[in-house]
């Protein structure tokens, strides 16, 4: 009971009447629109039984702009693009990297992006599987997968080109193009196009 209290002195009432509201909104709005598995994750747990959590209040504000990614089933920002939402792969953990602005997850046909547990992406980046096809640009050409390593970090305004693998601790540079794999990971890479500048 101790515990509880020296919890509840860290918010005033207005700042726990809004936790309960994201908290009782959150669930209605997770039944409506997304699978459970996506609303359980570490972004949904916290004092008083996850009510403080952030997830709720995320799933209440993405649920009022789904318009622009109506068939998305995990809450997924308003200002951001989600091409074909099955064939984007991530760990339920990771709901945050859906939670930005400007990002723009691109998957034609059947181009897949996998991403890694514990992976971070900035805001404005691109991750795209198809380009337009250099003789004509009303066509695509073959997609090919986009693989971001566990533990990553995708820095602002950074570009990630078709068929790329990144390894695990790979840190990209805001601003980069990255236009070729480094699979081997725990390394900086940046620049247009990115090349390796550091090793970690």
């Amino acid at each position: 009971m101790v515990k509880f209290l020296e919890k509840c002195r860290k918010y005033n009432i207005k700042q726990i009447l809004s936790f309960i509201y994201f908290f009782t909104l959150g669930h209605l709005f997770r039944l409506l629109f997304y699978k459970r598995e996506y609303c359980c994750g570490r972004h949904f747990k916290g004092y008083f039984g996850g009510i403080s959590a952030p997830g709720w209040r995320w799933v209440c504000i993405d649920a009022f702009g789904r318009r622009n990614n109506p068939n998305v089933p995990w809450p997924c920002s308003p200002y951001i693009k989600v091409g074909n939402y099955k064939n984007i792969h991530f760990h339920p953990d990771d709901i945050n990297l859906f939670q930005g602005i400007g990002n723009y997850f691109q998957t034609m046909d059947d181009g897949h992006i996998y991403i890694g547990k514990g992976t971070y992406i900035a805001m404005n980046v691109g991750i795209i599987t198809a380009n337009h096809s250099l003789n004509n640009l009303d066509e695509h050409d073959k997609a090919k997968n986009v693989v971001i390593g566990e533990r990553c970090w995708i820095g602002m305004n950074s570009v990630i080109l078709p068929g790329v693998v990144l390894g695990e601790n790979t840190i990209v540079g805001a601003g980069s193009i990255v236009t070729k794999s480094f699979s081997q990971g725990h390394c900086v890479i940046c620049g247009n196009p990115a090349h390796k500048i550091k090793e970690i």
